[in-house]
């Protein structure tokens, strides 16, 4: 039985030339954004929990954009497993019709009730802080984000279609130089140096910006100077139509996913909203323990998208055996690595929040939320890859039922019932909502074993 779980030598390097690039290119920008964060932290309490409440809002665009993507992206992998470049075109043009709806929509609803939405995140304590004036940074923060959205969508769709080709390395090397890009200007905008003027919040958010179009900018350069790599790019524009039974069929596949992530995002941004209800202290060490948490969490991250390629490129070969066996190894590596990294997450939690200019209160609370973080973390990580294995299948509607359902039937009612009925603090209520995935991983283990999920969805296409 064992032996099952464990790939032979052939298996392992294919999975980390994979993988590497991908998590090469989250962990510097996990960093990165740590570093991002440490910045806004030296500013102090408000300028910490403003930025956070800000990102916690536009995390709903992020997730909208990732789960109308997901659903293409689908067909993407299995359409390149099967050779189809055809096929691969289509999906490719799909991306770039709904990155244009979604951007129209996100500009509208943040510029139009953005200040709304961060005001909500600020009716608990302000414990001894200035909610006004976190109230001004996040709304001035989210206003200069707004103008990043588009260049966001546009990297995923082409970084989305060449990673389903098995392409890692050219949206890393795009990345890493967003990052440096961002690292430099908030140096130079959040401080004013170099002659600049200091920014602060405002400064952390142009540099962001600027960083998507450089981003932008280098996944187009290294796109279309490789042609002969890319062949599914080489007249990718030479018509803009896409067929009308293919738009049908993955409409049918995607929009499970597309309404997954927005009410998954929701319901994460709610409980979030639930958490600051315990003061201006619990905002900004919250944003402290999800930054780390990115950090740790990159290999999971990017076994997602591991998954999700690999998987989906036997399925779409009709080798739906050889998905099975791949699968049943990759879930295992995560949750080995995932152990490991849940340690180390709880030895580094007394140091990380030393690294943030804000009282003592706020770091110890940090301390303790990255303590029950580290511990829930190979339960995340199971989660996640059985996510990514039912829907490499097209099982979006089974996706559906198992995060968004169970985020808002279970999880939000959950956070909401402690933080309405009960004086618990946010790290009782943050192991609680952390720990009750337990019931997922028994649900994911039974979807699992019954291989229901290894189908081919384009086969006919």
């Amino acid at each position: 039985m064992f032996k099952r779980l464990i790939g032979d030598r052939a298996f392992y390097r294919s999975v980390f030339t994979l993988l590497l690039p991908m998590i090469v290119q989250q962990f510097i920008t996990s960093f990165v954004s740590l570093l991002d964060n440490i910045m806004v932290g030296r500013l102090g309490t408000e300028a910490i929990s403003a930025s956070s409440i800000a990102n916690s809002v536009l995390m709903v665009f992020m997730l909208t954009i990732f789960g109308g993507m997901s659903g293409i992206s689908i067909y993407g992998a299995q359409f390149f497993g099967k050779g189809d470049m055809d096929g691969m075109r289509h999906t490719f043009r799909m991306k770039l019709y709904f990155s244009a709806l979604a951007v129209t929509a996100g500009i509208l609803v943040y510029r139009f009730f953005g200040e709304g939405f961060i005001s909500a995140f600020l009716q608990g304590s302000s414990d001894g802080g200035d909610m006004q004036l976190t109230l001004n940074k996040g709304t001035a923060y989210l206003m200069i984000m707004l103008w990043g959205l588009a260049p966001f969508a546009v990297v995923q769709s082409y970084a989305g279609t060449l990673r389903e080709s098995g392409e890692t390395v050219t949206p890393m090397v795009a990345g890493i130089c967003a990052i440096g890009t961002n690292l430099f200007l908030n140096w130079v905008l959040i401080f004013g140096n170099l002659g600049a003027p200091p920014m602060g919040v405002e400064g952390a958010a142009i540099a962001t910006v600027i960083s998507r179009y450089v981003e932008l900018a280098v996944v187009l350069a290294c796109t279309y100077l490789r042609l002969d790599r890319y062949p599914f790019v080489r007249g990718a524009f030479g018509s803009l139509r896409v067929p009308g039974a293919l738009v049908g069929r993955v409409a049918v596949t995607a929009a499970p996913l597309l309404i997954n992530e927005v009410l998954w995002s929701l319901g994460i941004t709610f409980i979030n909203r639930l958490y600051s209800s315990r003061g201006l202290n619990a905002v900004a060490a919250l944003n402290i323990n999800g930054t780390a948490w990115n950090l740790f969490c990159v290999i999971m991250f990017s076994m997602g998208s591991a998954v999700s390629i690999m998987v989906g490129q036997k399925l779409g070969a009709g080798k739906l055996q050889e998905a099975r066996d791949v699968d049943r190894k990759l879930i295992f590596l995560t949750e080995v690595m995932h152990i490991i990294m849940g340690g180390a997450m709880i030895a580094a939690s007394p140091y990380i929040p030393l690294l943030y200019d804000v009282g003592p209160e706020v770091q110890d609370l940090a301390r303790r939320l990255l303590v029950v973080a580290g511990l829930s973390l190979p339960i995340h990580s199971f989660v996640h890859v059985t996510y990514f294995t039912i829907r490499s299948g097209g099982r979006t509607l089974i996706t559906f039922l198992f995060d968004a359902v169970y985020t808002w039937a279970v999880s939000v009612l959950l956070a909401w019932a402690l933080c309405t009925y009960t004086d618990w603090t946010v790290v009782q209520i943050y192991f609680c909502v952390q720990f009750i995935d337990v019931i997922k991983i028994v649900i994911g283990l039974i979807m699992l074993r019954s291989d229901f999920w290894a189908r081919n969805v384009v086969e006919n296409a």
